[in-house]
C-alpha cells in the first residue's frame, strides 16, 4: 500500500461536532450546490451539471477533490467550483482524485492543475489519453490501494480489479463512514448502469460483495443523483447482475438468440428499481455480449458472429 503524506504538519481545521442528523442527504439536482455530508466530507454538483456528484474533502493542509462534474464539458467546466472553494477556505486543493476515465464525471477537473497532484489507478491513463479526456493525466498512480494522509484526514483509494470499467476506483474515508462510488451506486430504487459496454460482469459481482462487507461504513455515496445510500444497495444490486447473468447464461446454452431471450428474461422480481423499464433490453443485450464473449458453445460455427449493441 502507498502512503501520500504532507511534508509539513500544521494544526486540524476545528470542525464543529455536528450530530449526523445535521448533515445532508438528499439535495435538489436542479441547482448548483454543496453539502455536507459528514464531518469531514461535502458533496458538489447539481444544476448545469445534472445529477452529477463529486466530493471534496477540506482540511488545515489543503483540500483533496474526487471527481469533477462538469456538464456541459468544456475545458472551464470545473471554474465555478474551484471559485467556491477559494471563497470558503485559504487553502490549495492539493489532489485531484479521478474515480475512472468516464467523461461525465472527471471533466473540468483541469481547473485545478496549478495546485494540484492528480491520481488515478494505473489503468486510467491510456483511456484519458485516447479519448482525449479533459482531466489531468495522473502523476500518481497505483495498482491496489493508496492512502492520502492531509491535515488529520484519511482518504483510502481502493481499485478491486475492472468493474465497471477497468479502471473504477472507490473512496473511502474510514473515521466518517464514507464510501464514495460512482456508477455502482445509485439511490436505493435505481439501477446504476444503463447497460454494461465497459463492465467486467464477473469481477463486478465479486466487488459488490466485498463493498457490501466493508467496514467503518455509514455513508454510501453515488456519483448520480441523489440522495446518499447504503451498503444494503450493494447487496441488491448483487442480486440483480447474478440473476441476469444465469437467466442469459442459460437461454444461449439452450440456443436462443438475443431477440428471444429479450423475450424471456422480464427481471420480474427486480421491479422495484423504477427504471428497469428504460434499462431493461440494453442491459440484456450487452450482457448477452459479454456472455458471448465468455463462452465457448459445442458448435460454434452455428452461433453467429454479431456487432455489440
Amino acid at each position: 500500500m502507498k502512503n501520500i503524506r504532507p511534508l509539513t504538519l500544521a494544526a486540524l481545521i476545528l470542525l464543529s461536532q455536528q450530530a449526523y442528523a445535521q448533515y445532508e442527504t438528499s439535495w435538489d439536482n436542479a441547482e448548483r450546490s454543496i453539502n455536507q455530508i459528514s464531518e469531514h466530507v461535502y458533496r458538489w454538483g447539481g444544476g448545469a451539471m445534472g445529477g452529477i456528484s463529486g466530493l471534496f474533502v477540506p482540511t488545515s493542509e489543503g483540500i483533496i477533490v474526487i471527481d469533477g462534474p462538469g456538464n456541459p464539458c468544456t475545458p472551464d467546466a470545473g471554474q465555478w467550483f474551484k471559485d467556491e472553494l477559494e471563497q470558503r477556505y485559504d487553502v490549495p486543493v492539493r489532489y485531484v482524485v479521478l474515480s475512472h476515465d468516464h467523461q461525465s464525471h472527471i471533466c473540468g477537473t483541469t481547473v485545478f492543475s496549478d495546485t494540484a497532484v492528480a491520481i488515478g489507478s494505473k489503468k486510467l491513463r491510456p483511456h484519458l489519453i485516447r479519448e482525449g479526456r479533459i482531466a489531468p493525466i495522473p502523476t500518481v498512480s497505483f495498482e491496489e490501494s493508496l492512502d492520502i494522509d492531509l491535515g488529520g484526514v484519511k482518504v483510502v483509494l481502493h481499485y478491486f480489479g475492472p468493474t465497471h470499467s477497468d479502471n473504477l476506483i472507490v473512496t473511502h474515508i474510514p473515521q466518517d463512514g464514507v464510501l464514495f462510488v460512482p456508477d455502482l451506486s445509485r439511490p436505493d430504487g435505481q439501477l446504476p448502469n444503463p447497460d454494461f459496454r465497459d463492465m467486467d460482469v464477473d469481477n463486478t459481482i465479486e466487488v459488490l460483495g466485498i463493498l457490501a462487507r466493508m467496514d467503518d461504513v455509514d455513508i454510501v455515496m453515488p456519483g448520480h443523483n441523489s440522495p446518499v445510500a447504503d451498503q444494503s444497495y450493494f447487496r441488491r444490486y448483487r442480486e440483480y447482475l447474478s440473476s441476469m447473468r444465469e437467466q442469459v447464461l442459460a437461454h444461449m446454452v439452450e440456443g436462443r438468440s438475443l431477440e428471444e431471450i429479450l423475450g424471456l428474461v422480464t427481471m420480474s422480481d427486480f421491479e422495484d428499481y423504477t427504471n428497469l423499464g428504460q434499462n431493461l433490453e440494453p442491459n440484456i443485450t450487452t450482457m448477452y455480449d459479454y456472455l458471448y464473449r465468455y463462452r465457448e458453445p459445442n458448435s460454434p460455427g452455428g452461433m453467429p458472429i454479431r456487432v455489440p449493441q
